[in-house]
């Protein structure tokens, strides 16, 4: 799954570090997101909607 959450956390000048703690998961796991190594759970992907206060859809994409 594609993602824009690596653009968004730069626009807010966050660390993968802060980002990880807003959202309570590790580092590890925002780095594994934003690589498109893992996809989050679907009340994670809410929970970064929320936070960055945009639709899931606008956040991430459907890869190939």
């Amino acid at each position: 799954m594609k993602n824009r959450l690596k653009v968004l956390r730069a626009m807010r000048n966050w660390s993968q570090a802060d980002l990880a703690e807003k959202l309570e998961v590790s580092r590890q796991s925002v780095n594994a997101i934003e690589t498109g190594k893992y996809d989050p759970s679907l009340p994670l992907a809410f929970r970064i909607a929320e936070l960055f206060e945009l639709p899931i859809e606008q956040i991430f994409e459907k890869g190939e």
